[in-house]
């Protein structure tokens, strides 16, 4: 008698798997959890010399934002495009997509462990940021949720992306530079949209990590309005959708040989 199967009792079973083979490999820990652990706060010295209050911030509403930031770039992004990466060119993806799951199933279980590990990093992150840089309770929490889950699925829709493109493990680091870069510079993560000049600002707003910054930053300080606010999120569903988009179309099943 054959066993029905359901698509969370499937997510599960390949998200246990997963979880297993991410506490067996010691470099993916070091870049998913030290490296954004370790990031925020030393960014402190040059938030210090930024002229940050005639923005009407604070340190620790530059240093939190940038907390969740570093979580989702380095944390998600780039230990996601190493995991797809590696599940490719070790035929297990491949080996997957012959039985009962999705091709959908195999990329989100593939993701959860990562997912679940960034999420609780970005609590944690933002509690100790909360104590240890006297920020007070957020105006609107709703807006920081809301920001923090859009951006770990589109990070983790743009690591599937980046990974069909993505050679080897090791030409990960070099593949995932782009993005991680413009992200840090532009994206208000090292740098507060706030401080740069207003139609540069424009632009920048307009890239796919820069809307999830402003929510988590906007709705920490209560200074989004309404309008704002709805044109982030629609800013951030766009990049999502349109990299999921890309994923059904470019993603790579076969190894890159």
């Amino acid at each position: 008698m054959s066993m029905v199967t359901t698509p969370a009792s499937r997510l599960g079973a390949l998200a246990r798997a997963e979880f297993t083979l991410l506490g067996r490999s010691k470099a993916t820990l070091v870049a998913a959890v030290l490296v954004p652990l370790a990031l925020p706060f030393s960014l402190r010295p040059v938030v210090d010399d930024m002229d940050v209050e005639k923005s009407g911030l604070s340190v620790g509403l530059v240093l939190l934002p940038a907390a969740v930031g570093f979580t989702l770039l380095f944390g998600v992004y780039g230990a996601l495009v190493g995991i797809y990466t590696a599940r490719r060119e070790e035929l297990v993806l491949k080996r997957l997509r012959t039985g009962e799951l999705r091709d959908v199933e195999i990329l989100c279980g593939t993701a959860l462990p990562i997912g679940a590990t960034g999420l609780t990093q970005s609590v944690v992150l933002v509690a100790a940021s909360t104590v240890l840089l006297d920020v007070p309770a957020p105006h609107a929490p709703h807006l920081v949720v809301l920001g923090l889950l859009l951006g770990l699925v589109m990070c983790a829709a743009l690591a599937a992306v980046t990974a069909a493109v993505t050679r080897t493990v090791e030409s990960a680091q070099v593949t995932t530079l782009p993005f991680v870069m413009i992200s840090m510079i532009l994206s208000g993560v090292a740098v507060p949209l706030e401080l740069l000049p207003d139609t540069f600002a424009s632009v920048c707003e307009l890239l796919p990590l820069s809307p999830v910054i402003t929510l988590v930053r906007g709705g920490w300080a209560g200074t989004l309005s309404p309008y704002e606010a709805l044109g982030s999120l629609a800013t951030a569903v766009a990049w999502t959708v349109l990299a999921v988009f890309a994923v059904q179309r470019w993603f790579r099943w076969e190894p890159r040989r």
